[in-house]
């Protein structure tokens, strides 16, 4: 962890963190009067620009899983070739995602109404079972994913500003549950703008003294981790003797695939669609959202590279969740860079935990609850059960990090992978498909989820000692997460069009209400 530092010296850093946490409370008093509806609390009223809208799918794209956990831990790995997760991320998941994906997902969702990712399943493909397994399914996942983003923000946060952990966890649940409270989608919005531009300075900044550290020394140090086998070509063989999918390189592709692609399916970045004003805002955030995830996605993953200039013998206390803050460290950073540099990783992480958070209060609330609890609900009432389940979504998640229950790379990989691996055929067929099937979209469901739970077993016990606890053997399987997840991914691609042609057809009104003149819709804007 991050040397004591005296309260004199680091007052700057306490005063950096005390003025983002005064922003969080101007930003929830602005917003208070933007969610007196239940769209406005959630969809902001389909108002949102260019801008903004970049913002929130990048900023709810990179969090602190991926500054401090995946920076670390692949840095560790494959050093300087970790950067094409970066490059892979910005080019696929941010500029070709919104290109695919951005006015079919607005266009579609306005013709036929619908506010969230199942009610978009349900209406879709015609079918109301769907639209509750998808309900569950969200809400399910998602908590781990919130778990991974809170302790990886624990822990950059206790190494630079000295405060314990478990408060770390408490302070940020807080803020985060208050401004989303009062000011829903709008109030989200407006602080990832905001969190953005703040993690653009602290990335540039963290880069800058980062290459002029005495371990890294500029050019230097690019040149001995390439020397040394960490370059930015990672290898294919095995430096332990293991089998193929242990090595850099295969689990480099792995990552750029489950990265760049699963955040196509994600209902939290998905959701940035059915807010966006109109195509000329689509344009602007197509741009923007690319450049956002080179510098962040890039500069994360480029810091984590360096890694091995920092501890060349492997991680510190054995973990890679302590690599990156160890490394700010030993880098020597004054207080009042670190206190930027943790604004910056909070930042990141309090704007996907509000993504998370709305996404599963919604599926919820409107889904569940309106959607077969009690149908003639009244907007009020949904939007304060809306209100209060993204408090208990936050609780939920600080709980489950404050008893560390895992690794935060795996945390993370079993959500998105799963989530995405579930999604991804259903979602893309339906926007682009009419001949995509509800048995279709089920079947891939169902088989993702089967895949999933399998494959965790299956390399859970092929890869345990013998005698191994079935606790052990679950870590050992779910540790896989990343692969598990590229392959129900690629089976629900698959699936989804094979079931379709052999099922019944679509109803053909909806299809028609669904499919209505995409770029008449386009040009009417």
């Amino acid at each position: 962890m991050l040397a004591a530092t005296s309260a004199r010296e680091s007052w700057s850093a306490y005063l950096i963190l005390s003025l983002y946490l005064a922003s969080m409370i101007v930003i929830t008093i602005i917003s208070r009067r933007k969610a007196s509806t239940l769209s406005s609390f959630y969809l902001s009223n389909r108002g949102i620009g260019g801008w903004m809208s970049a913002f929130a799918y990048g900023t709810t794209y990179f969090s602190a899983v991926v500054f401090i956990g995946y920076a670390g831990r692949f840095g560790m790995t494959m050093g300087l070739g970790a950067s094409w997760i970066g490059l892979a991320n910005a080019v696929i998941g941010a500029l070709l995602a919104w290109i695919i994906l951005a006015k079919r997902t607005r266009t579609m969702t306005r013709n036929l109404n619908t506010s969230t990712m199942p009610e978009f399943f349900e209406r879709r493909y015609s079918n109301k079972y769907i639209k509750l397994y998808s309900s569950i399914i969200i809400f399910i996942f998602l908590i781990p994913y919130s778990t991974s983003v809170y302790q990886g923000l624990g822990y950059i946060i206790e190494a630079i500003f000295k405060v314990p952990f478990e408060w770390c966890v408490v302070i940020m649940a807080v803020v985060t549950a208050t401004y989303l409270f009062v000011g829903g989608y709008f109030a989200e919005a407006l602080s990832d703008f905001i969190q953005g531009i703040i993690m653009i300075l602290g990335v540039i900044l963290m880069l800058a003294f980062m290459f002029s550290s005495e371990q890294v020394m500029g050019s230097e140090g690019l040149k001995r981790l390439m020397e040394n086998g960490y370059g930015f070509f990672p290898s294919f063989v095995s430096q332990t003797g293991g089998k193929l999918i242990d090595t850099p390189g295969f689990n480099l592709i792995i990552m750029v695939i489950l990265t760049s692609f699963g955040i196509w399916a994600l209902p939290q970045s998905i959701h940035k669609f059915h807010t966006v004003k109109d195509n000329a805002a689509i344009k602007k955030g197509t741009i923007i959202s690319c450049l956002f995830a080179l510098i962040i996605g890039g500069g994360a993953y480029l810091n984590g590279g360096l890694a091995r200039l920092f501890y060349p013998t492997g991680a510190p206390n054995g973990t890679t969740d302590l690599v990156v803050p160890g490394m700010l460290n030993e880098a020597g950073f004054n207080p009042a860079l670190l206190g930027l540099i943790g604004v910056l990783v909070l930042s990141a992480s309090m704007s996907t935990l509000s993504a998370l958070s709305l996404t599963s209060a919604s599926t919820v609330s409107i889904d569940v609850y309106k959607g077969y609890i009690k149908p003639r609900a009244s907007e009020n009432n949904v939007k304060l059960l809306m209100r209060i389940l993204c408090i208990v979504a936050i609780l939920i998640s600080a709980v489950l990090s404050i008893m560390k229950v895992d690794a935060i790379v795996t945390l993370m990989s079993l959500s998105w992978g799963t989530i995405a691996g579930c999604f991804i055929g259903p979602y893309i067929y339906g926007l682009y498909s009419k001949k995509a099937t509800a048995a279709g979209a089920l079947a891939s469901i169902t088989a993702s989820l089967v895949i999933t739970l399998t494959l965790v077993l299956v390399f859970g016990f092929t890869e345990s000692e013998a005698g191994a606890s079935f606790g052990a053997v679950l870590k050992k399987g779910v540790s896989r997460s990343p692969l598990i997840g590229v392959i129900a991914m690629i089976s629900s691609m698959v699936i989804t069009p094979i079931v379709s042609l052999f099922t019944k057809k679509p109803d053909e009104k909806v299809i028609e209400l669904a499919f209505v003149d995409q770029k008449l819709a386009e040009k009417n804007d």
